[in-house]
């Protein structure tokens, strides 16, 4: 489809370009400085788990079902912990291992491992002469990142509104044993907001792959709901049990953006022989996690019920939010060709999509106007988004006022690029 700059003639595109000019120069003299770089939880938001800060006092009881949370040992987490932890991935609780704060710590200890050591039966990855891992993408660069950092080839899979193009990843991982692995952020995709299809879960466990193929299942949002209407994703483990590939998930969560960013508690689930295994590895390492953390969160968020319910809360700050980037968007690109976005009903961002080679543009400008934003490429492997189209925007930590704000900067830049990839094509 054409924008509506490509469709005006020479002298209203001219026109159009000087107006947008002037006034990009009039908000680039406000000097302001707006961020909407990362999906960070607000202020306000990490407040409301304050309270949970008293729970352990000098004088509190310091054990969960008979293990002293202050001494060592426990190495897979405390009771109360697991159980959490089942609740929050599907799974009984002994297939599940409660750690530090970060499910990506989590991931990269795995991955590192399977590099060094092989998948029990199979060659270590570090020791073949290829390896490639499969990244729906648009999607996070964490992700990517542990994986280019082990020299592991990314091979990037292209979002559909139901997943990733399962046509694409059943072809790619039938054909190529090399193709050991895949990250999915299954529910509210980060940046995309969907969640995957039952059709593409089940097709995920059932598929031709090598055998020692792994998919990293991180559901990051899996509770982070703002809509009345939430998304549902099958239970992936329930699926891979019955297909006979139990052993190629591997699960994560974690409470960064439920607690403390940074200071939650963060989940690992699987078979039990992979969870066994995991666990004798990292046991080298490490004696246990922060139990006493494990405690102050099941304390103030028993089970997934409480952790609904405070989620619920999260909603209040997160609804408008959201609400204001539907407004802004629509009140500024609907119909002008320049633009498409999501709109999810949950997680922490919305995925735009530009014209054709505009997205480090309009990045670009939008910093000189004072607005930060995801790097243009992030969400592709690499960096490497091949129509420099995707923008991820993080409506989440702004207040609704400086969001807004910082939105008109968006849509604004998105025009004068729009209009101005149009000139350039008539030159």
């Amino acid at each position: 489809m054409q924008t509506m700059y490509e469709q005006m003639d020479t002298a209203a595109l001219d026109a159009a370009l000087a107006d947008l000019t002037r006034q990009v120069d009039e908000v680039k003299a406000k000097g302001l400085k707006l961020d909407m770089a990362r999906g960070k939880p607000s202020p306000a938001q990490v407040d409301i788990s304050r309270p949970m800060l008293d729970l352990l006092s000098s004088g509190a009881d310091l054990t969960d079902e008979g293990v002293d949370c202050s001494n060592y040992g426990c190495f897979e987490g405390i009771p109360s912990a697991r159980r959490l932890a089942g609740e929050f991935l599907g799974l009984p609780a002994d297939q599940t291992i409660v750690l530090g704060s970060s499910s990506l710590n989590i991931m990269q200890s795995v991955l590192i491992h399977y590099w060094e050591k092989g998948v029990p039966g199979y060659t270590p990855w570090s020791k073949l002469d290829r390896v490639k891992w499969l990244c729906p993408a648009p999607g996070y660069d964490r992700h990517f990142g542990i994986t280019q950092d082990l020299g592991i080839e990314n091979v990037p899979v292209r979002m559909t509104e139901t997943g990733p193009d399962m046509d694409e990843v059943e072809r790619l991982c039938a054909a190529d044993d090399s193709i050991k692995g895949m990250f999915c952020v299954p529910k509210y995709s980060n940046p995309t907001g969907i969640t995957y299809s039952d059709e593409t879960v089940r097709r995920l466990t059932t598929m031709k792959a090598a055998p020692d193929f792994r998919i990293v299942w991180d559901n990051a949002y899996a509770v982070h709901d703002f809509t009345d209407t939430p998304d549902v994703l099958a239970n992936v483990f329930d699926l891979a049990r019955e297909a006979g590939n139990e052993d190629r998930i591997l699960g994560v969560a974690s409470t960064s953006k439920i607690t403390f960013p940074g200071a939650g508690i963060a989940f690992f689930g699987s078979s039990a022989a992979n969870v066994v295994e995991v666990a004798n590895t990292l046991k080298v390492g490490l004696i246990s996690a922060n139990k006493l953390n494990q405690l102050m969160h099941t304390r103030f968020l028993p089970d997934l019920d409480a952790v609904r319910a405070h989620m619920r809360r999260h909603a209040e700050f997160l609804r408008p939010r959201f609400a204001c980037v539907e407004e802004k968007l629509e009140e500024g690109l609907a119909g002008t060709g320049c633009g498409t976005w999501s709109h999810p009903h949950g997680g922490y961002f919305v995925s735009f999509d530009g014209p054709e080679g505009s997205a480090k543009r309009v990045g670009a400008l939008c910093a000189e106007m004072g607005v930060k934003l995801t790097p243009a490429g992030a969400t592709w492997p690499g960096g490497n988004d091949p129509h420099d189209t995707n923008i991820r925007i993080a409506p989440t930590y702004p207040s609704v006022e400086e969001l807004s704000e910082a939105l008109d900067v968006l849509v604004l830049a998105v025009k004068l690029v729009s209009a101005q990839l149009a000139r350039e094509a008539r030159a």
